[in-house]
């Protein structure tokens, strides 16, 4: 069972499941999905999705929630200008992306308002799932501590170069541009002394995929 698998010693201590004692109907099982730009998070998700366990992108659902909450998008606007958002309504990435970059202070101000959203949307999502392991795939995982909500945590990670190239290739974007993007990450090396499990994205999509079947034979 997924409980009795001991992680390598490189891979950080195991988290204690705080689940609390059961209800006649158990709570799903968080199980938090994480990793970097370029790492392949998505593409295990979606391998995990395919093998019958739900996955919440919390990525992909914060970009619909900043378009769908009428309220949510006043406020965005009340910080960040009228400009937050296009001619269309809609919720302009790179205006943001640009005016957030190098403000860690703004930026802390559109995360207090987007992550409570997030959550919610999140409780909700999690209410109507019966299976025993859910996954949650976010990028901040280890940054806001979500972690300490889940079960188990998993991190995709690669090499620094590999990742950088991937970027480069799928965004068009230059080195340096990845670079500073990376830069803003929290490390490799302590995502990895938090992490429960580790898949190791170096090697092409057959390998990344046997790794993923490996580590989901935790929760069969």
């Amino acid at each position: 069972m997924f409980s009795d698998i001991k992680k390598d010693s490189d891979t950080g201590d195991v988290l204690q499941d705080e689940s609390g004692p059961q209800n006649s109907e158990p709570k799903p099982k968080i199980i938090g999905l994480t990793g970097g730009i370029g790492s392949g998070k998505t593409t295990v998700a979606k391998f995990i999705e395919k093998m019958g366990f739900p996955v919440y992108y919390s990525d992909v659902r914060a970009k619909e929630i900043v378009n769908d909450d009428e309220d949510l998008k006043q406020k965005i606007k009340d910080l960040l200008g009228g400009q937050a958002y296009d001619e269309n309504n809609l919720y302009d990435r790179k205006f943001v992306s640009e005016k957030v970059f190098n403000d860690e202070d703004l930026l802390l101000k559109l995360n207090a308002l987007i992550h409570p959203a997030v959550k919610t949307d999140f409780e909700n999502w999690v209410q109507k799932q019966n299976a025993e392991f859910i996954f949650k795939e976010t990028a901040l995982l280890f940054e806001l501590k979500l972690n300490e909500n889940c079960y188990k945590s998993v991190l995709v990670t690669a090499d620094d170069n590999i990742r950088t190239k991937r970027v480069m290739d799928r965004d068009g974007k230059t080195y340096r541009e990845v670079e500073n993007i990376m830069e803003k990450q929290m490390l490799e090396k302590d995502k990895i002394k938090l992490a429960n499990y580790v898949i190791y994205n170096n090697d092409g999509f057959e390998e990344l995929q046997l790794q993923t079947k490996k580590l989901m034979e935790n929760f069969n």
